[in-house]
């Protein structure tokens, strides 16, 4: 196990943040946190870490929550560990810095990979999540289908292919100092993310921190269980396990614009909700709504999170 901190300034930053690492699962996590209040999680996808929520982190924390950003196993500062990839052994290492934190549950907020992630903790420890929002993922079954069966989604999600060949996608994704992560964040955005004041900043954070030793094998080993599992029997136990209904309330955001998950691909995960559950599609957004418009995602999020009756 091994438990690379990276360069302070670029993992641990100042700023109205604090930062501590909380053990949770076997191993150590590092988190970032603001405000007091009803804890909000948020959970970084791919290629990033917690720097993807700084804005969310402050609008949570004016209103009136605690607001606190993980890095996910791997990835940040938190531990480099030899295994322990699969989605439901990441589910638990989210639900386990829930109790690390001494609270008695939390609202989970997950992007792309941290979204699928979300999915599944509301599954497996439902009395941890309060409320449930996931960004730019469907529903780990809706995904596994959609995979399968969409030739477009298919095509869309050729990189998640492209993982399963051995060292090739650790080598192309630190190259030239991370070049391609930028090239992906780039891409996967629609016209607003460029508009962003400080969208090079975040780029080039995320490429200094994919080149962190040991950060990207350990980024792609989530993707390649999702792909080479789902022959096998740990797959398809999961898959059956993922059968159970969501009872939290839930929102799912999702960018009009997002190419490398579609629209159809996320449409239609409500059916595995039995709680008020609410569907935002947002136009001109690409695969980051939380960095391409971070203010209205703030609003749409702590709008819903305050929201007595979420289903209306």
């Amino acid at each position: 196990m091994t438990h690379p901190a990276g360069p302070a300034n670029l993992i641990r930053p100042e700023g109205p943040w604090t930062h501590r690492d909380v053990a949770a699962n076997g191993a150590r996590f590092h988190i970032a946190e603001m405000g007091d209040g009803p804890l909000v999680l948020l959970l970084h996808g791919f290629p990033q870490y917690w720097w993807t929520w700084r804005h969310q982190l402050t609008a949570l924390a004016d209103a009136g929550f605690r607001a606190v950003a993980m890095d996910l196993r791997g990835v940040g500062g938190s531990d480099r560990t030899p295994r322990g990839y699969d989605p439901a052994n990441l589910a638990l290492d989210v639900t386990g810095v829930i109790r690390s934190l001494g609270e008695p549950d939390a609202a989970l907020v997950g992007h792309d990979l941290g979204g699928y992630l979300a999915w599944t903790a509301a599954v497996m420890r439902p009395k941890l999540i309060r409320r449930l929002a996931v960004s730019s993922m469907p529903h780990p079954r809706r995904w596994r289908a959609a995979m399968l069966k969409d030739m477009r989604q298919t095509a869309a999600g050729s990189y998640v292919w492209g993982f399963q060949r051995p060292f090739v996608p650790e080598r192309q994704l630190t190259a030239k100092g991370g070049e391609l992560v930028g090239k992906l964040v780039r891409e996967w955005g629609g016209p607003r993310l460029l508009e962003q004041p400080d969208v090079d900043e975040a780029v080039a954070r995320y490429e200094q921190a994919m080149c962190v030793p040991s950060t990207a094998h350990c980024s792609v080993e989530p993707y390649r269980w999702l792909v080479r599992s789902m022959a096998r029997p740990d797959g398809f136990q999961f898959n059956r396990r993922m059968k159970r209904p969501v009872r939290v309330p839930t929102m799912q955001v999702h960018g009009a614009l997002d190419p490398v998950l579609r629209t159809r691909s996320s449409a239609g995960s409500g059916q595995y909700v039995e709680a008020p559950y609410r569907w935002r599609l947002l136009d001109g957004i690409g695969h980051w709504p939380h960095e391409e418009d971070p203010a209205a995602f703030s609003a749409e999020l702590i709008g819903w999170l305050n929201d007595p009756e979420p289903d209306r």
